[in-house]
Parts: C-alpha cells; sequence; structure tokens
C-alpha cells in the first residue's frame, strides 16, 4: 500500500500531464491560428505598400530581388492572363501560368486572396497573400509568400516557455503540495501513535491539533473516544474487582452456611445412631440424645426460616401483620430467651412498662432478639437496654465495630468478623434494617472499636 506523500505525488504528476497536453494542445492550435492571421496582416500590409511602388516604368525584376534581400519574402507579380512577370526565388520564365492558382481566383472576387499550400517550385510550405490591382489600365496580382516554417519555430520557442512556466508552476504546487503533506503526515502520525497508545491501554486520553478545523475536530472526537474508553476500561475493571469480591461472599456465605447446617446435622446423626446400634441404652441418656436432637432439629429450622425470611425481604414480598402491643413485654420477653442460652450474663432493662406500640409483633421481635443477641456475644460485661415511646437503645461494652464495617454491616451475609467461633450467616443485622425499613423505623449504630457499640430504633 502506497504512502500519502507517493498517492499524491502520482496525482500532480498525472495532473501536470493531463494539464500540459491539454493546455498545450489549445495553445497550439490557437497561437498557430494567431500567427497565421497576423502573417496574413503583415503581407497585406506589405502588399499595399508594394504596390506604391508599381509603375508602368518599374523594373518589376529589380522589385522583386530589393524585397528578397530586404524583407526576405518570396514577391510574385503575375499579369491579367496569369503570366508570372515578376519572381523573387525561382526563374520566372520556367513557372506555369498562375491564371487559376485559388489565390488569384480569391482575388478576383474578394478584396484580397490567401492560401496556405505546398510550393512545388520551392519546394516548402508557405503562407500566400494577393491583392488585386489596376496599373495604368493593366490588370496585376501583387502576391507575397512567407514560410511556414519560421511561424513554427516562433510556435516552438512559445511552446518552450510555456512549458517552461508551467513547469515552474508545478514545481511550486509540489514544493508546496510536500509541505502540506509533511504537516498532514506529521497530525496523522500523531493520531497513529495515540491510537496505538489506546490499544496498548496507555494512560494518554488527550489530543489536539490546531492545523486545521477537520483535525482539530477528528482530535476532539478521539479525545472523547479515549475518554470513555478509559472510563469503560474503568466501569470494567470495578465491575471485575466486584465479581471477585460476589465470588468470595459468595465462597464466604457457602462455607457459613455448611457450617451452620454441619454441626446440627452432625449432631442429629451422631445421636441418632448411637441410639440406633445401641437398644439397651440407659433411658436417661435416651431422653438426653433425643432431647440433643429435637433441639438441634429445631435450630436446623430456624436457619431455615432465617433464610427464607432474607429472600423475602430481599425480593420485598415480605408483609406486616400489624398489631397493637406492649413494648416492655416484648422487649423482656426477648431478653428471658436469651439467657437461657447466655447463664450467668447480665441484661439491664430500663424503660416505662406501659408503652404501647403498633407493629409486627413476631418481626420485631426477631430485631430484638438478634441486637441483644449480638450486644452478649461480642461483650463479656453487662448490656444495657434503655427505651421510651420515641425510641430503644441497646449498649454494651464489647470489641466495638470499626468505621470501615460500619458501612457494609447490614449488607447481606456480611459478617464482620470471622473467626472460627462466629457462626453468624452475616443475616442478623440485614433482617434488623429490613424489618426496620417495612416499618418505616430507622436504625443508627454508633461504635468505637474495644469500647463498645449503640445500637438505636427510632419509631418514628
Amino acid at each position: 500500500m502506497l504512502k500519502f506523500h507517493q498517492i499524491v505525488l502520482r496525482k500532480f504528476l498525472a495532473l501536470f500531464f493531463a494539464l500540459f497536453f491539454i493546455v498545450g494542445g489549445i495553445v497550439y492550435f490557437w497561437v498557430y491560428d494567431f500567427y497565421i492571421e497576423a502573417s496574413k496582416k503583415s503581407l497585406l500590409k506589405e502588399v499595399k505598400i508594394l504596390a506604391l511602388q508599381v509603375t508602368p516604368t518599374t523594373d518589376l525584376d529589380r522589385l522583386a530581388a530589393n524585397v528578397k534581400k530586404t524583407l526576405g519574402i518570396r514577391l510574385t507579380i503575375i499579369n491579367g492572363d496569369g503570366v508570372v512577370i515578376a519572381e523573387s526565388h525561382k526563374d520566372k520564365t520556367k513557372m506555369e501560368n498562375h491564371r487559376y492558382r485559388d489565390e488569384i481566383l480569391q482575388a478576383d472576387s474578394n478584396k484580397y486572396g490567401y492560401k496556405k499550400r505546398h510550393s512545388h517550385t520551392l519546394d516548402l510550405d508557405l503562407i500566400y497573400v494577393v491583392k488585386k490591382y489596376t496599373i495604368g489600365n493593366k490588370i496585376y496580382y501583387i502576391r507575397l509568400a512567407v514560410e511556414l516554417e519560421g511561424i513554427k519555430a516562433q510556435m516552438m520557442q512559445l511552446a518552450l516557455k510555456i512549458f517552461s512556466a508551467l513547469f515552474l508552476f508545478f514545481i511550486a504546487i509540489l514544493f508546496m503540495t510536500y509541505k502540506l503533506n509533511s504537516q498532514v503526515e506529521h497530525e496523522v502520525s500523531n493520531i497513529i501513535f495515540f491510537l496505538k497508545s489506546l490499544t496498548k491501554k496507555q494512560k494518554s486520553t488527550y489530543i489536539q491539533s490546531q492545523y486545521s478545523q477537520e483535525f482539530a475536530i477528528i482530535t476532539n472526537l478521539l479525545t472523547k473516544v479515549s475518554q470513555i474508553i478509559v472510563k469503560q476500561e474503568k466501569k470494567k475493571s470495578k465491575y471485575t474487582n466486584k465479581l471477585k469480591e460476589l465470588n468470595k461472599q459468595k465462597d464466604d456465605i457457602i462455607s457459613a452456611i455448611s457450617h451452620e447446617f454441619k454441626n446440627p446435622i452432625a449432631i442429629v446423626n451422631g445421636y441418632s445412631q448411637t441410639l440406633l446400634e445401641d437398644s439397651d441404652i440407659n433411658p436417661n441418656i435416651r431422653h438426653k440424645f433425643l432431647t440433643k436432637i429435637h433441639n438441634n432439629g429445631i435450630k436446623l429450622s430456624e436457619l431455615i426460616d432465617t433464610l427464607r425470611l432474607s429472600l423475602k425481604l430481599d425480593s420485598k414480598q415480605q408483609s406486616l401483620q400489624l398489631s397493637s402491643f406492649n413494648l416492655y413485654e416484648l422487649v423482656e420477653e426477648c431478653v428471658e430467651n436469651i439467657k437461657i442460652n447466655y447463664t450467668g450474663r447480665k441484661i439491664i432493662l430500663d424503660g416505662l412498662k406501659d408503652i404501647s406500640i403498633e407493629a409486627d409483633r413476631t418481626m420485631l421481635s426477631i430485631v430484638f432478639s438478634n441486637l441483644i443477641e449480638n450486644a452478649i456475644k461480642y461483650s463479656e460485661d453487662e448490656v444495657y437496654i434503655n427505651f421510651d415511646a420515641q425510641h430503644i437503645d441497646i449498649i454494651d461494652s464489647g470489641i466495638g465495630i470499626s468505621q470501615k464495617d460500619l458501612q457494609n454491616i447490614t449488607d447481606k451475609f456480611y459478617r464482620v468478623h470471622k473467626n472460627s467461633w462466629n457462626n453468624s450467616l452475616g443475616l442478623g443485622l440485614f433482617l434488623v434494617d429490613n424489618i426496620l425499613k417495612l416499618h418505616n423505623f430507622k436504625l443508627s449504630i454508633e461504635s468505637v472499636e474495644n469500647e463498645g457499640s449503640t445500637f438505636s430504633i427510632y419509631f418514628s
């Protein structure tokens, strides 16, 4: 494939030669006709001057010789019968009768006669101009002739001048084109380099050209395109990182779910297998094993219910069963249920006992149970629960939550602590936040690492 300057050079060469031949042809025929006409008019003037010198007593042969010598043109004088009576270039006695020559016949019927033809006498191409005169009652045809070769020589000189002018014009245009091409190639090279940098994902996202309006538009568009590409790459990178994070989170979720289900299932399988293999087992031990199986069955059921509830809340399919109930009684009930599993832990409840609230009692029970159990799980000191008709605070002095974790703590399956003893699915605060939003209640969390946390619920 040719380069741009090679294409331009070829085009200009073709244009130059086409222009040269077209202009040359037009100029040739125009100049040729011009010189013929100018020569004809010049010969007519000379004929008129010579006619003044011709009298009945004039030595015509001498006159013809003088014309040849001074003007260098051919003079022929012919009488009314067509006989040559004077000739500057040949012996008149050897010349045939000219009465019916074309130029003579034209002179009879027109002001003058004109002919361009080959002279067999001189073996030359000549232009003939003849004018008819009556001198002393005698008819004379005064004829002058000039060689065409001289006209062709003048035309050749003119053609050379025209060619030189065209050639110089072509050189000037070629030089200007070369400069233009160099500048265009420079701009194109910059654009190509810019595009290559984009393909190599380099950070250059800006290109500008002040060379012409077209290049300015192109570079502005390329800049916009490159910025769009960079933005798309950043989005793609963020999306890829997000996918990686989601995949990691998915693995963590699967691991957490499998871990949560594995222990109860292992207990159920272990104790049931023992009961099946030993039919004579002590009744007290049998009762203990059956209790373990029953409790872990309940735990599995609760885990499944928790997952189902999270899916409903996530898809906005969970509805509320609103009723009016005593807030103190609900919180106290939740505290008593939690204390069964956390014997020896102190939970201080401080609030008015006659506060009524309208909400979904079951859903709100899940909220309070999750927040109170979290407070006990992540602290070793007392847990304080303060509330009034507008809000409830659940306060602990435990390990606290970092600012980074606070931003994501209510996300689904998000787990702050990944210690081996933490068997949480990461659904507790997700359920709490979504249930409260369903009630149009607000959750506020304040926490300082290694000092404790305060979970506040505002009812209005």
